[in-house]
């Protein structure tokens, strides 16, 4: 008995703890609530995002319709985009933009759920408030689709969605990697916040977090075929107009031409106005060499 009643506060102690790391965190919608989206100005964060390239359909031909489907390898399992478009029951119609704030920053859904990491919250979480309503405006105004969503093949213990609770404590970190002059926060936006070009240019730890002591130095395919280069000084000798013009056309400096997943990474950015190209490499020669 008397153990009993010493053990007690403890199980107490750490049932509380557990709760507060796994419950799903909730955004102040105040503000965002009272913005007025511009679709025009969200279709640019819409590109820069690269939202299509993740879910639209595999192989289809209009990247406006995002259906999702398309199926994305890793160490956990095999994650599949989501249906995104406006379809009330498919997709997310019915969401507010607080829902999609939620999402977008929190990485977690409507019902409460947390959302996987391979949808890149952690890095949409330094998305502005302004950009964020903005890109809900422009969402609304794609075709909506009936595709159902195909659900994520992953094992046990990583289908225990509360453990992602403490994934988030440990390496949700919104903070900016970089700290930067002024003249390259734009650049630093563009390539930590919206393009996300750090989810495949720096390696991970074994729990799939992005480990920002090597940030943008190169990491494994998820795929599981080649390696995904590095950005940082030793490795990438392009001049900022090379990286320019890379962005916007896929030629290198050496006549070659994108292929892969950087080539629809290249097709949003090519979208892009010339001084936000000109700026992500502005910001990629500022990187500190390893």
């Amino acid at each position: 008995m008397r153990l009993w009643l010493t053990l007690l506060p403890v199980a107490i102690a750490a049932t509380g703890i557990a709760w507060w790391l796994t419950a799903p965190a909730t955004v102040d919608a105040s503000q965002i609530v009272a913005l007025d989206g511009d679709a025009t100005q969200g279709e640019a964060v819409f590109h820069a995002s690269g939202c299509a390239s993740c879910h639209h359909a595999e192989n289809a031909e209009n990247d406006t319709v995002l259906s999702g489907g398309q199926g994305f390898a890793s160490g956990f399992g095999t994650f599949y985009a989501p249906n995104i478009s406006p379809h009330p029951e498919a997709g997310i119609g019915d969401w507010s933009v607080a829902d999609f704030a939620g999402a977008v920053r929190l990485g977690v859904s409507p019902d409460g759920a947390h959302l996987y990491p391979a949808f890149p919250y952690a890095a949409y979480g330094r998305m502005t408030d302004q950009d964020l309503v903005d890109l809900w405006a422009f969402m609304q105004t794609l075709p909506p689709d009936e595709t159902v969503n195909r659900p994520h093949e992953v094992g046990f213990p990583f289908n225990i969605r509360a453990g992602l609770g403490v994934w988030k404590v440990l390496y949700a970190d919104r903070g900016w990697v970089l700290d930067v002059p002024p003249e390259l926060e734009r650049g630093r936006y563009l390539v930590e916040a919206l393009g996300h070009c750090g989810e495949c240019h720096t390696p991970r730890n074994a729990l799939g977090a992005l480990d920002r002591s090597a940030w943008m130095q190169g990491a494994p395919n998820p795929s599981g075929s080649g390696r995904i280069p590095a950005l940082t000084p030793n490795s990438l000798t392009w001049s900022v107009e090379d990286i320019a013009y890379y962005l916007e056309t896929g030629f290198t400096p050496d006549y070659d031409s994108v292929g892969g997943h950087m080539a629809e990474v290249v097709e949003n950015f090519s979208k892009l106005p010339a001084e936000d190209r000109q700026a992500v490499a502005a910001y990629i020669k500022a990187l500190p060499a390893p």
